[in-house]
Protein backbone atom coordinates (compact mmCIF):
# COMPACT_ATOMS: atom_id res chain seq x y z
CA UNK A 1 0.00 0.00 0.00
CA UNK A 2 1.12 3.58 -0.65
CA UNK A 3 1.97 5.49 2.50
CA UNK A 4 3.34 8.91 3.30
CA UNK A 5 5.03 10.32 6.37
CA UNK A 6 1.97 12.43 7.05
CA UNK A 7 -0.51 9.55 6.93
CA UNK A 8 1.70 7.53 9.26
CA UNK A 9 1.98 10.40 11.73
CA UNK A 10 -1.81 10.69 11.70
CA UNK A 11 -2.13 6.94 12.21
CA UNK A 12 0.19 6.95 15.22
CA UNK A 13 -1.67 9.89 16.73
CA UNK A 14 -4.93 8.01 16.21
CA UNK A 15 -3.42 4.93 17.85
CA UNK A 16 -2.47 6.81 20.98
CA UNK A 17 -5.93 8.34 21.25
CA UNK A 18 -7.72 5.07 20.56
CA UNK A 19 -5.61 3.00 22.95
CA UNK A 20 -7.20 4.60 25.98
CA UNK A 21 -10.71 3.97 24.69
CA UNK A 22 -9.83 0.38 23.84
CA UNK A 23 -8.65 -0.44 27.33
CA UNK A 24 -5.06 0.76 27.59
CA UNK A 25 -4.10 0.57 31.25
CA UNK A 26 -0.79 2.45 31.19
CA UNK A 27 -0.21 6.14 31.85
CA UNK A 28 2.73 8.46 31.08
CA UNK A 29 3.09 9.32 34.79
CA UNK A 30 2.70 7.24 37.94
CA UNK A 31 -0.82 6.97 39.36
CA UNK A 32 -0.04 5.26 42.67
CA UNK A 33 3.07 5.01 44.89
CA UNK A 34 3.57 1.38 43.87
CA UNK A 35 3.02 1.55 40.11
CA UNK A 36 5.03 -0.65 37.76
CA UNK A 37 7.44 1.27 35.53
CA UNK A 38 8.02 0.00 31.99
CA UNK A 39 10.81 1.54 29.90
CA UNK A 40 12.26 0.93 26.47
CA UNK A 41 15.56 2.37 25.27
CA UNK A 42 16.64 2.45 21.65
CA UNK A 43 20.31 1.62 22.19
CA UNK A 44 21.40 3.39 19.00
CA UNK A 45 23.64 0.66 17.60
CA UNK A 46 22.32 1.31 14.09
CA UNK A 47 20.35 4.03 12.31
CA UNK A 48 16.90 2.51 12.82
CA UNK A 49 14.03 3.86 14.92
CA UNK A 50 11.32 2.11 16.94
CA UNK A 51 7.62 2.90 17.00
CA UNK A 52 5.72 3.15 20.31
CA UNK A 53 6.02 -0.12 22.22
CA UNK A 54 2.88 -2.13 22.91
CA UNK A 55 3.23 -4.28 26.03
CA UNK A 56 1.06 -6.56 28.14
CA UNK A 57 1.32 -8.56 31.33
CA UNK A 58 -0.39 -11.91 30.77
CA UNK A 59 -0.88 -15.32 32.37
CA UNK A 60 1.11 -17.24 29.76
CA UNK A 61 -1.90 -17.91 27.58
CA UNK A 62 -1.75 -14.88 25.27
CA UNK A 63 0.28 -15.70 22.15
CA UNK A 64 0.52 -12.67 19.85
CA UNK A 65 2.26 -14.51 16.98
CA UNK A 66 4.10 -17.69 16.02
CA UNK A 67 7.18 -18.00 13.84
CA UNK A 68 6.38 -20.06 10.75
CA UNK A 69 2.75 -18.93 10.67
CA UNK A 70 1.14 -16.11 8.71
CA UNK A 71 0.87 -12.78 10.50
CA UNK A 72 -2.46 -11.91 12.07
CA UNK A 73 -4.06 -8.57 11.11
CA UNK A 74 -2.83 -7.17 14.44
CA UNK A 75 0.80 -8.18 13.79
CA UNK A 76 0.59 -6.96 10.18
CA UNK A 77 -0.63 -3.57 11.44
CA UNK A 78 2.19 -3.08 13.90
CA UNK A 79 4.87 -4.57 11.61
CA UNK A 80 3.90 -2.44 8.60
CA UNK A 81 2.66 0.76 10.22
CA UNK A 82 3.49 0.71 13.94
CA UNK A 83 -0.22 0.68 14.77
CA UNK A 84 -1.06 -1.02 18.09
CA UNK A 85 -4.87 -0.94 17.98
CA UNK A 86 -5.22 -4.54 16.77
CA UNK A 87 -3.02 -5.92 19.53
CA UNK A 88 -4.93 -3.90 22.12
CA UNK A 89 -8.25 -5.28 20.84
CA UNK A 90 -6.91 -8.85 20.66
CA UNK A 91 -5.68 -8.61 24.23
CA UNK A 92 -8.97 -7.06 25.37
CA UNK A 93 -10.83 -9.99 23.82
CA UNK A 94 -8.53 -12.64 25.30
CA UNK A 95 -9.97 -12.42 28.82
CA UNK A 96 -6.60 -11.86 30.49
CA UNK A 97 -6.89 -11.03 34.22
CA UNK A 98 -6.89 -7.33 34.99
CA UNK A 99 -6.19 -6.26 31.38
CA UNK A 100 -2.72 -5.00 32.25
CA UNK A 101 -1.50 -3.58 28.93
CA UNK A 102 -0.23 -0.28 27.61
CA UNK A 103 1.89 1.72 25.17
CA UNK A 104 5.30 3.31 25.73
CA UNK A 105 6.06 6.40 23.64
CA UNK A 106 9.15 8.58 23.39
CA UNK A 107 9.24 11.85 25.32
CA UNK A 108 9.64 13.71 22.04
CA UNK A 109 10.41 11.89 18.82
CA UNK A 110 10.53 13.89 15.61
CA UNK A 111 7.71 16.44 15.26
CA UNK A 112 4.28 14.84 15.11
CA UNK A 113 5.20 11.27 15.99
CA UNK A 114 6.37 9.89 19.36
CA UNK A 115 8.76 7.32 17.85
CA UNK A 116 11.76 6.16 19.87
CA UNK A 117 14.90 7.36 18.14
CA UNK A 118 18.55 6.48 18.79
CA UNK A 119 19.44 6.93 22.44
CA UNK A 120 15.89 7.81 23.50
CA UNK A 121 14.07 6.14 26.38
CA UNK A 122 10.30 5.98 26.67
CA UNK A 123 8.52 5.29 29.96
CA UNK A 124 5.02 4.21 30.94
CA UNK A 125 3.46 3.34 34.28
CA UNK A 126 0.79 0.80 35.13
CA UNK A 127 -0.96 0.03 38.41
CA UNK A 128 -0.45 -3.60 39.49
CA UNK A 129 -3.48 -5.68 40.43
CA UNK A 130 -2.52 -9.16 41.68
CA UNK A 131 0.61 -9.56 39.51
CA UNK A 132 0.85 -13.23 40.50
CA UNK A 133 -2.07 -13.74 38.09
CA UNK A 134 -0.15 -12.33 35.10
CA UNK A 135 3.47 -13.30 35.56
CA UNK A 136 4.53 -13.06 31.91
CA UNK A 137 5.35 -10.13 29.60
CA UNK A 138 4.64 -9.65 25.89
CA UNK A 139 5.66 -6.75 23.64
CA UNK A 140 5.85 -5.54 20.04
CA UNK A 141 7.27 -2.55 18.16
CA UNK A 142 8.00 -1.80 14.51
CA UNK A 143 11.52 -1.16 13.25
CA UNK A 144 11.41 1.85 10.94
CA UNK A 145 11.88 2.68 8.11
CA UNK A 146 11.48 -1.02 7.18
CA UNK A 147 8.54 -2.47 5.28
CA UNK A 148 7.43 -5.03 7.87
CA UNK A 149 10.15 -5.73 10.43
CA UNK A 150 9.36 -5.71 14.13
CA UNK A 151 10.52 -6.82 17.56
CA UNK A 152 8.42 -8.97 19.86
CA UNK A 153 8.23 -12.38 21.55
CA UNK A 154 6.56 -15.32 19.86
CA UNK A 155 6.80 -17.41 23.05
CA UNK A 156 4.29 -16.14 25.64
CA UNK A 157 6.33 -17.81 28.39
CA UNK A 158 9.65 -16.24 27.38
CA UNK A 159 9.69 -13.51 30.03
CA UNK A 160 8.44 -14.35 33.53
CA UNK A 161 8.49 -10.92 35.15
CA UNK A 162 6.77 -11.93 38.41
CA UNK A 163 7.16 -14.95 40.66
CA UNK A 164 4.28 -16.91 42.17
CA UNK A 165 4.05 -14.38 45.00
CA UNK A 166 3.72 -11.46 42.59
CA UNK A 167 7.22 -10.07 43.20
CA UNK A 168 9.60 -8.89 40.46
CA UNK A 169 11.37 -12.05 39.35
CA UNK A 170 14.90 -10.68 39.69
CA UNK A 171 17.03 -10.15 42.82
CA UNK A 172 17.84 -6.59 41.71
CA UNK A 173 14.17 -5.63 41.68
CA UNK A 174 14.36 -4.77 37.98
CA UNK A 175 13.51 -7.27 35.25
CA UNK A 176 15.53 -6.58 32.09
CA UNK A 177 14.86 -7.77 28.54
CA UNK A 178 17.65 -7.36 25.99
CA UNK A 179 16.52 -7.40 22.35
CA UNK A 180 19.30 -8.26 19.91
CA UNK A 181 19.47 -7.59 16.17
CA UNK A 182 19.25 -11.36 15.68
CA UNK A 183 15.80 -11.16 17.35
CA UNK A 184 14.26 -8.87 14.69
CA UNK A 185 11.31 -10.45 12.90
CA UNK A 186 10.08 -10.20 9.31
CA UNK A 187 6.28 -10.32 9.30
CA UNK A 188 6.23 -11.66 5.73
CA UNK A 189 3.47 -9.28 4.66
CA UNK A 190 5.49 -6.94 2.42
CA UNK A 191 8.55 -7.18 0.20
CA UNK A 192 11.54 -5.64 1.98
CA UNK A 193 12.76 -3.36 -0.79
CA UNK A 194 12.26 -0.01 0.93
CA UNK A 195 9.53 1.11 -1.46
CA UNK A 196 6.47 2.43 0.33
CA UNK A 197 8.12 1.84 3.70
CA UNK A 198 6.61 3.90 6.54
CA UNK A 199 8.52 6.99 7.65
CA UNK A 200 10.73 6.66 4.59
CA UNK A 201 11.57 9.14 1.88
CA UNK A 202 12.02 6.34 -0.68
CA UNK A 203 8.53 6.76 -2.11
CA UNK A 204 6.94 4.16 -4.33
CA UNK A 205 4.40 1.51 -3.51
CA UNK A 206 4.89 -1.48 -1.28
CA UNK A 207 4.47 -5.01 -2.65
CA UNK A 208 2.25 -7.28 -0.56
CA UNK A 209 3.49 -10.80 0.21
CA UNK A 210 2.08 -13.82 2.05
CA UNK A 211 5.17 -15.34 3.61
CA UNK A 212 5.26 -16.79 7.14
CA UNK A 213 6.77 -14.84 10.01
CA UNK A 214 10.52 -15.49 10.23
CA UNK A 215 13.63 -13.92 11.66
CA UNK A 216 15.02 -11.13 9.48
CA UNK A 217 17.38 -12.81 7.04
CA UNK A 218 19.18 -9.89 5.35
CA UNK A 219 20.35 -7.76 8.29
CA UNK A 220 18.06 -4.91 7.11
CA UNK A 221 20.57 -4.19 4.30
CA UNK A 222 17.74 -3.40 1.87
CA UNK A 223 17.21 -0.07 3.61
CA UNK A 224 20.72 1.38 3.23
CA UNK A 225 20.50 4.84 1.68
CA UNK A 226 16.91 5.52 2.72
CA UNK A 227 16.44 8.77 4.61
CA UNK A 228 13.86 9.05 7.38
CA UNK A 229 11.76 12.19 7.96
CA UNK A 230 13.96 13.02 10.96
CA UNK A 231 16.88 13.42 8.55
CA UNK A 232 18.77 10.19 9.26
CA UNK A 233 20.10 8.30 6.23
CA UNK A 234 20.45 4.59 6.89
CA UNK A 235 24.15 3.78 6.59
CA UNK A 236 24.91 2.03 9.87
CA UNK A 237 23.50 -1.50 10.08
CA UNK A 238 23.28 -3.84 13.06
CA UNK A 239 25.63 -6.71 13.63
CA UNK A 240 23.57 -9.73 14.72
CA UNK A 241 24.89 -9.45 18.28
CA UNK A 242 24.12 -5.73 18.60
CA UNK A 243 21.52 -4.67 21.14
CA UNK A 244 18.52 -3.07 19.45
CA UNK A 245 16.58 -2.19 22.59
CA UNK A 246 16.54 -2.69 26.32
CA UNK A 247 13.20 -3.07 28.10
CA UNK A 248 12.98 -2.87 31.88
CA UNK A 249 10.15 -3.50 34.34
CA UNK A 250 10.44 -2.33 37.94
CA UNK A 251 8.19 -1.18 40.76
CA UNK A 252 8.35 2.32 42.19
CA UNK A 253 9.92 3.32 44.46
CA UNK A 254 12.77 1.52 42.74
CA UNK A 255 15.30 -0.46 44.84
CA UNK A 256 17.95 2.29 44.86
CA UNK A 257 15.36 4.84 46.00
CA UNK A 258 14.16 2.55 48.77
CA UNK A 259 17.72 2.11 50.03
CA UNK A 260 18.27 5.86 50.23
CA UNK A 261 14.97 6.36 52.03
CA UNK A 262 15.94 3.71 54.56
CA UNK A 263 19.31 5.32 55.22
CA UNK A 264 18.12 8.92 55.41
CA UNK A 265 16.63 8.77 58.94
CA UNK A 266 19.93 7.40 60.25
CA UNK A 267 21.91 10.26 58.79
CA UNK A 268 23.86 7.91 56.57
CA UNK A 269 23.21 9.60 53.23
CA UNK A 270 26.35 11.54 52.42
CA UNK A 271 27.26 13.93 49.66
CA UNK A 272 29.79 12.92 47.07
CA UNK A 273 33.14 14.60 47.55
CA UNK A 274 34.16 17.09 44.93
Amino acid sequence: MLRTHFTLVASLASTLAASTALGQASTPTASTPTDLKVTITNEGNADFTLTPLWFAFQNGGFDSFDAGSLASPAIEAIAEDGIVDGLIMDFDASGQPGNRQGVVTAPGGFPGAPVIENGETGTAFITPINPAAYQYFSFASMVIPTNDNFIGNDDPLAYQVFDAAGNINDPSGTFTITVLASDIWDAGTELNNGLGAPFSTAGGTATDTTDPIALEANNLADFVGITTPSGVTITNLYDPSDVVATITISQIPEPATLSLLALAPLGMVTRRRR
